[in-house]
């Protein structure tokens, strides 16, 4: 069955935000489980949940002005897009954050969704959302991202294909034992191993 959709994450993977994201859980007070910083702050009283995330945006917001995009995005999207596929971008940023991402690089997407638009990656629906909305099964998919967010929405999701760049220690933490995915050192070689599965997926 041929790939119809590339799904790709924001920070980390086309873009460099550096920032210490323990630091950021320490200060907004969640703990650091694996899980989405705003999956926690979702389950908070209205009042200490806007409270922190105003705080959340502000990190985002310096990822945002200290940051850099990742060598290799715009040559990986036109080569998808020579080959008919569509590119969607699934961050759990928020709009606000991947707006001003997407307009310091220049990159474009198919679609774009974050979590203002519904569940957040590790939840399946993070991604199968999308994938209905591009018209496309999740064996007609491949996810290209950096964490454990991604890998284990992925699985979850069963999405055909997962290729992680760089994953930190922390990440690696959070991987489920065995689980399958390409690893690369950066978005050209994440390019090399999509020309593979392209290939033998037709």
């Amino acid at each position: 069955m041929a790939i119809k959709v590339v799904l790709f994450d924001m920070d980390g993977t086309i873009w460099d935000a550096p920032l210490d994201w323990g630091e950021a859980r320490r200060r907004i007070g969640v703990p650091d489980d694996g899980r989405p910083i705003a999956h926690h702050l979702a389950l908070l009283p209205p009042g200490e949940r806007a409270e922190k995330e105003a705080l959340l945006r502000r990190f985002e917001e310096e990822g945002v002005r200290r940051g850099r995009p990742i060598p290799g995005a715009a040559e990986l999207l036109e080569f998808l897009r020579r080959r008919g596929i569509k590119c969607v971008l699934v961050t759990n940023n928020s709009r606000e954050s991947a707006e001003a991402v997407l307009q310091a690089t220049g990159l474009s997407f198919d679609a774009v969704f974050t979590r203002e638009d519904g569940a957040l990656k590790p939840e399946p629906e993070a991604l199968l959302r999308p994938l209905e909305r591009a018209g496309a099964k999740p064996e007609e998919a491949v996810l290209v991202g950096d964490s454990h967010h991604d890998l284990v929405a992925a699985l979850r999701a069963d999405v055909r294909e997962v290729i992680l760049v760089s994953p930190t220690d922390r990440a690696r933490s959070f991987f489920p034992p065995g689980a399958r995915f390409h690893e690369v050192r950066d978005l050209f070689e994440a390019r090399t191993v999509l020309e593979g599965i392209l290939g033998s997926a037709q």
